[in-house]
C-alpha cells in the first residue's frame, strides 16, 4: 500500500452511519469469499481495492467521489458500488452486473444494507476468485513453456 495513502477505518469513519455498515458487510463478504485477497488502498483513490493476482474487486461507497469528474449526485443515486475488475469474463445472463459504457469492469450497487442479496455477492465473489485463479495458471503455463 502506498505511504500516504489512508486506512480503510479512516476511510469508513468519514461515511454515513447507514453507508459504513452497508461497506462493513461487502469487505466482510469479500474476505469470506476470497480469502487469499489483499486490501489496498491507492492514493488516487480513497476506496479499497483487492487483489491477489490481479485486481479483483472493489468497494466504492456513494459518499466518496473520485478525485476527477464525478458528481456526488450521479453516485449518491447509484448508491455504493461492488465492482467487478474482469467483470467482462463473469457470467451475467441476469444483467445483474453493469458495464456502464465500459469494457472490462463491472459493477452492482447498493443503496442500502436491505438492497444486498448476499447469496448472490457470495456467487459473484466466487467466480471473481477463479477468474483471478486462471490468471495464475496461465502464467504459470506460460514459464513451464519457456523452461521447457
Amino acid at each position: 500500500m502506498p505511504k500516504n495513502s489512508r486506512s480503510f477505518d479512516e476511510i469508513l469513519f468519514g461515511l454515513p452511519r447507514a453507508e459504513q455498515v452497508l461497506v462493513k458487510r461487502l469487505r466482510t463478504l469479500i474476505l469470506e469469499c476470497i480469502p487469499k485477497a489483499t486490501e489496498h488502498i491507492y492514493d488516487d483513490a480513497d476506496f479499497p481495492f483487492y487483489r491477489h493476482n490481479k485486481l479483483i474487486c472493489y468497494i466504492w461507497p456513494a459518499s466518496v467521489l473520485w478525485k476527477e469528474g464525478r458528481t456526488s449526485e450521479t453516485q449518491n443515486e447509484k448508491g455504493t458500488a461492488l465492482g467487478f475488475n474482469q467483470g467482462y469474463l463473469m457470467s451475467n445472463e441476469e444483467g445483474t452486473l453493469l458495464a456502464e459504457g465500459r469494457k472490462q469492469v463491472y459493477v452492482m450497487y447498493f443503496k442500502s444494507l436491505k438492497d444486498l442479496d448476499e447469496q448472490q455477492v457470495r456467487a459473484w465473489l466466487f467466480e471473481a476468485a477463479m477468474i483471478d485463479d486462471q490468471f495464475a495458471n496461465r502464467l504459470k503455463g506460460l514459464i513451464r513453456k519457456k523452461l521447457l
